[in-house]
């Protein structure tokens, strides 16, 4: 199997030089007039086929996994016999090989939905097929050459292997590194047409209606696998966070602000014919941090928990990095008139000056981010020694820039195209600027205290924007819905869905919004966090907050592929008992390493996060410690609206004569609410 996987990459690497260069030379010929058809087919058929390939060698490795062959020294280095199935599988990407591997195998998937959809535009797909097959030449080039998955063992086989890192020995890292992966090389298909219509002065915005759900959906894995890594920080690691600013997860965040800021700007050139350039290179921002981060988790450069062992491939990715940017300025420059703005800003009270704004915080935060996480090793190599940067500095800069982003979320939907007259502003803003006031009133009265503490301040600012922005949402759908209502005859609740329908994207985009309210509504509640550690003998009791846990008793268990120790703590809430807590130690006998399991009683309200931090070797006592986190719960029920919001906005919309009339009414137009234009997710 390891000799076929080895054939497969190969074979993998000449398919995609003969899409690359053959599809080259077709576009050349029909550039100049010369038909090459057939030369342009066997080019987009071998891209096709070079899913065929790296789908066989990606089989291999699993096959090798599955089948315990340690010969093959990634399986030797990242699995064992007593490894449960799914884990086994996921060696696929618990690796630095087999990752490059699987991100060749996504972006061939890509690459084949692309080619055989290749009818929507048959010119713009060829380019984009393309350039895809050049990006798919480089991980080629690497399995083939710097990163080999498939490299047998020298000497002796081993009888068993090293077993996988035992912090990646959680459901959650099944399905984690592949939503994240499917959001990084997902933004190559909207890179590849972006560049591409630059290249052959693409007319119009067409290429942005092509690749708006591409990007919609790359989007959404890229958030799904953020979040699904902040939970498994949470979940595994043990230190009471979900989010702690290391260098791998900021790696995550780059591409995900660039995005979200393309997705709301793309919206001004469909409708005004604005930030054309603005728009090219965001895309083209987005790709690249995108294979940015994939260096930094790669190259050794920052040191995180989540990165892979230093390598010299990281030379690669900076060679290659370096490639994407000289081919982008170059036919940039080549082709910049054709990317002139339509329109001009008309007043800064306009939508236009709302998205603006938005994009303008958004790449704000994503260059003190990119800042921060490069600053030591910059300083290492110009003063000689590493200049620590950590989340003070991340938390003061992007807090307030965060807050800043909520009020425009809440502003935005407010505002006409072109401008907003006063009477309109202050008509508009009553509901939401009175629903944010009367929230802070609440909050003080509650006992939060913005004058005493910062972080009471942010989380009193969040959480009042938060109402503003969720007024503004709610007012746009029954604004709506009731002049839906008035024409159909029907309630109210109906009415808001025949108007969703009517325009999943700029109301699907709503519901993102109030997403992401929900989201920061749960980060606001850190400011309220307790924690607490004690050493806790048998029957002796701890207090924190509202909650007293009683230890019952300590025990151990032990299988093939771990031992465990872990504590049974009786748990009461202001004197009543709300079950038992079993916060445990594993000890992986493979690799040789330990791994905390944290025991999560979690409430809307907030969690109660207990962890067993070993022995006190004098005392021999255990060492339980305990964090009270407020409103975790909202953080991930807003990822689940953000979601469906999403998905919501990618549905096509129905049209006005879909809707039944319920009732007679005059022959009249369907007057539609006065910001009913189409927008895209997020405006």
């Amino acid at each position: 199997m390891p000799l076929f996987g080895s054939f497969a990459l190969l074979f993998a690497l000449v398919l995609s030089a003969y899409s690359l260069v053959f599809g080259a030379i077709a576009l050349r010929q029909q550039a100049v007039g010369i038909p090459s058809d057939r030369l342009a087919e066997t080019a987009r058929r071998a891209g096709i086929a070079i899913w065929v390939a790296v789908a066989g060698a990606a089989f291999a490795l699993v096959w090798s996994a599955l089948n315990n062959d340690f010969s093959v020294a990634y399986i030797l280095h990242h699995t064992n016999r007593d490894l449960p199935t799914p884990y086994k599988f996921a060696a696929l990407w618990s690796g630095q090989e087999g990752s490059l591997l699987f991100w060749a195998l996504l972006l061939s998937t890509y690459g084949l939905v692309l080619r055989l959809r290749h009818k929507v535009d048959v010119k713009l797909t060829a380019h984009a097929s393309t350039i895809l097959a050049a990006v798919q030449l480089f991980f080629l080039l690497l399995l083939n050459f710097a990163a080999r998955p498939f490299s047998l063992v020298t000497g002796s086989i081993p009888a068993d292997g090293n077993g996988l890192n035992p912090l990646l020995q959680y459901p959650e890292m099944v399905i984690h590194p592949p939503m994240l992966y499917l959001g990084y090389v997902g933004f190559a298909v909207p890179f590849a047409f972006a560049l591409g219509a630059l290249i052959m002065k693409y007319p119009g915005e067409k290429w942005i209606h092509i690749t708006r759900r591409w990007t919609m959906v790359t989007w959404c894995f890229l958030t799904c696998g953020i979040f699904l890594g902040a939970h498994w920080a949470y979940s595994v690691l043990g230190w009471g966070g979900y989010w702690g600013w290391d260098p791998v997860e900021n790696a995550s965040f780059f591409p995900w602000l660039t995005g979200t800021a393309f997705l709301h700007s793309v919206m001004m050139q469909e409708k005004r014919g604005m930030l054309k350039t603005w728009n090219v290179w965001l895309i083209f921002s987005t790709f690249m941090l995108s294979i940015l981060g994939t260096f930094l988790t790669r190259s050794g450069v920052v040191s995180s928990v989540h990165a892979f062992a230093q390598s010299s491939i990281g030379e690669w990715f900076m060679w290659f990095l370096g490639i994407v940017l000289v081919v982008c300025l170059y036919f940039y420059v080549r082709n910049r008139d054709h990317l002139r703005s339509e329109h001009r800003l008309e007043s800064l009270l306009s939508r236009e000056s709302s998205f603006l704004f938005q994009n303008l915080v958004l790449l704000a935060s994503c260059f003190a981010i990119l800042w921060g996480t490069l600053f030591p090793v910059l300083s290492e190599w110009i003063q000689g020694h590493k200049v620590t940067v950590g989340p003070p500095f991340f938390n003061r800069v992007n807090i307030p820039i965060a807050m800043f982003l909520l009020l425009l979320t809440g502003v935005g939907p407010l505002l006409a195209w072109r401008s907003t007259s006063w009477a309109s502003l202050k008509r508009n803003f009553a509901i939401p600027v009175t629903a944010a006031v009367v929230t802070a009133i609440i909050l003080m009265a509650f006992g939060v205290r913005p004058w005493e503490d910062a972080a009471h301040f942010y989380s009193l600012m969040a959480i009042s924007l938060g109402a503003l922005v969720t007024a503004t949402i709610v007012s746009e759908f029954v604004r709506g819905g009731r002049v839906i209502a008035r024409h159909t005859g029907q309630n109210l609740l109906a009415s808001m869905v025949t108007l969703t329908r009517r325009n999943t994207r700029r109301y699907g985009g709503y519901i993102v919004h109030f997403g992401v309210v929900v989201i920061v509504i749960g980060l606001a509640g850190a400011a309220f966090n307790q924690q607490k550690e004690q050493e806790l003998g048998f029957h002796e009791q701890m207090q924190i907050g509202p909650y007293t846990l009683i230890c019952d008793n300590y025990t151990q268990e032990d299988n093939p592929n771990y031992s465990i120790e872990y504590a049974i703590l009786n748990v009461y809430k202001n004197g009543k008992p709300i079950g038992q807590m079993f916060p445990a130690k594993k000890f992986f006998k493979a690799s040789q390493q330990p791994d905390t399991i944290v025991a999560n009683h979690s409430t809307p309200i907030e969690d109660l996060y207990v962890i067993y931090a070993g022995k006190n070797l004098d005392s021999d006592k255990p060492i339980i410690k305990v964090f009270i986190n407020p409103l975790v719960m909202w953080i991930w029920t807003g990822v689940w609206v953000l979601i469906f919001g999403t998905v919501v906005a990618m549905i096509p919309p129905i049209s006005a004569a879909a809707v039944p009339f319920v009732q007679r009414v005059r022959p009249t137009a369907v007057a539609l609410p006065v910001h009913s234009e189409p927008v895209e997710a997020g405006d």
